[in-house]
């Protein structure tokens, strides 16, 4: 999990040749007037989902993880609360290979406030319970093909 502001995304480049695209995204794009759904930015490898989240408390919200994809999280209208926990301390549960998504009923071992102008990025070995938050919130996920050497 790397916790940062939009200020410093660059420097992760070279964790993921992919960031790229979603550095040079953010350079041409508003996050605000995207609509809501899915913008594909290089095929299936980069892609944003644009999110109207309701209000949940961290029992509300699953922990997650993802095998395929890392995500990097910004909010656009307001903070949000991110429980994290490493993927190793989660009991496997049944993996979802056409969302990449596996859930787990647990509550996060750690916690952070997340605000627009900062981003978190988790990759797969991050579980992550996001949009935790007392009003309705507006995010974009990017979702990243996970880079392996």
């Amino acid at each position: 999990m790397i916790f940062d502001t939009l200020d410093n995304l660059e420097r992760y480049v070279a964790l993921n040749p992919l960031f790229a695209h979603v550095v040079d995204f953010l350079r041409t794009h508003q996050l605000a007037d995207l609509p809501t759904g899915t913008t594909k930015i290089v095929g299936d490898d980069v892609f944003v989902n644009i999110q109207d989240c309701e209000p949940k408390t961290r029992t509300e919200t699953l922990m997650e993880t993802h095998r395929v994809m890392t995500d990097i999280q910004i909010p656009i209208s307001d903070a949000e609360e991110h429980g994290f926990s490493p993927r190793e301390s989660l009991a496997p549960t049944e993996y979802d290979a056409e969302r990449d998504v596996e859930f787990y009923n647990v509550e996060a071992q750690n916690y952070i406030q997340l605000r627009p102008g900062q981003f978190v990025i988790y990759f797969p070995t991050d579980g992550h319970s996001p949009a935790i938050t007392g009003k309705p919130l507006r995010k974009a996920i990017f979702k990243v093909k996970t880079y392996t050497r």
